[in-house]
């Protein structure tokens, strides 16, 4: 089979298109013909191996070298074989996943906690673009955000990936929502159901005067005090991403946002959904509100297999609306 491996840290271009054995499902695992994947920061720090102090960390990319050798978090595709142990799924079954690898390959063995039915009426690259973005703003919103109906909700960068999902997500749950974006992509934000888009470029949202419930912060673009600023005294900040860097960011700010955490009547926290053990679960629910039509998958753009370098490199510039995908 064909697929993008990385043997060394660097940028798209150390992606190498290379002819490698179709793996073969071990116990709990079905091997996926992948249709479609997309690319996200994820995927890029994995590939630079940046922040620099992320190599140091437990589940990090790799001191030296890379540990994952075949990126790509997100993946639909179709049931080709399955495993020991494996019940209830069968050849020819449609899928979704967020596996932790594998997404940027023709084939790919995924744990059966790692994926879920594909949901009916979304194409594969449709749904390749919800597992990890999707995901992300679920566990923000629901789970670190403890979201309740009619709560106020403020979403910096609300047309990225995880952004677009998260004002979607956010008036499902019955919440008044305010996205803050550029000025070219208002028009999408307001059509996703936000109450209220702020141009950040206009007008600065931590000084509006405005108190919000709960502030999840993608963009990472205020300091910590200006994002407690929007927050009522009882409000929760949740960080979600922010700026990269080669040396510390975002991982730096993140680690400053939590530290401040004992010395402020807000509550501060993170979402990873990386190390979240619930993909299977949340997959569920996503497909359930897709299906319901209350959440829909917004792709910036598609790009054909052989170009996952270029999918990276322009997802990488900041300013996709929505998800980049790419067909396999």
């Amino acid at each position: 089979m064909k697929a993008f491996v990385l043997r060394s840290y660097g940028p798209p271009e150390a992606l190498a298109l290379e002819d490698v054995k179709i793996p073969a499902p071990g116990d709990g695992e079905v091997l996926v013909k992948v249709r479609a994947t997309s690319v996200q920061p994820y995927d890029w720090h994995m590939m630079r191996g940046q922040p620099y102090v992320a190599r140091l960390m437990g589940g990090g990319p790799g001191l030296r070298r890379p540990k994952i050798t075949v990126l790509g978090a997100d993946l639909a595709g179709q049931v080709e074989a399955v495993g020991p142990g494996v019940v209830g799924l069968r050849p020819g079954d449609e899928v979704y996943a967020m596996p932790k690898q594998g997404g940027f390959a023709e084939y790919a063995c995924v744990a059966v906690g790692e994926l879920a039915p594909k949901p009916a009426g979304l194409s594969f690259e449709q749904a390749a673009a919800v597992p990890l973005a999707a995901g992300t703003a679920l566990l923000a919103l629901r789970d670190e955000g403890r979201l309740q109906a009619g709560q106020r909700v403020l979403v910096n960068g609300a047309s990225g990936g995880v952004g677009t999902f998260a004002v979607q997500l956010a008036k499902a749950f019955g919440a008044e929502v305010t996205g803050v974006c550029g000025p070219r992509n208002t028009g999408l934000v307001r059509s996703l159901g936000a109450d209220e888009v702020i141009d950040h470029t206009k007008e600065d949202f931590t000084r509006g005067g405005r108190r919000f419930d709960l502030f999840l912060d993608i963009a990472g673009s205020r300091p910590i005090s200006a994002g407690l600023r929007v927050l009522t005294r009882g409000g929760t900040y949740v960080l979600v991403g922010g700026p990269g860097g080669r040396w510390v960011s975002p991982a730096g700010r993140m680690f400053r946002t939590l530290a401040t955490n004992p010395f402020v009547p807000q509550r501060i926290t993170l979402a990873d959904v990386i190390r979240c053990t619930e993909t299977r679960s949340n997959l569920l629910t996503l497909a359930g509100l897709i299906e319901e039509g209350r959440v829909r998958p917004v792709i910036d753009r598609c790009h054909p297999f052989h170009e996952i370098p270029t999918a990276i490199a322009y997802q990488e510039q900041g300013h996709a609306a929505g998800k980049v995908v790419v067909t396999v």
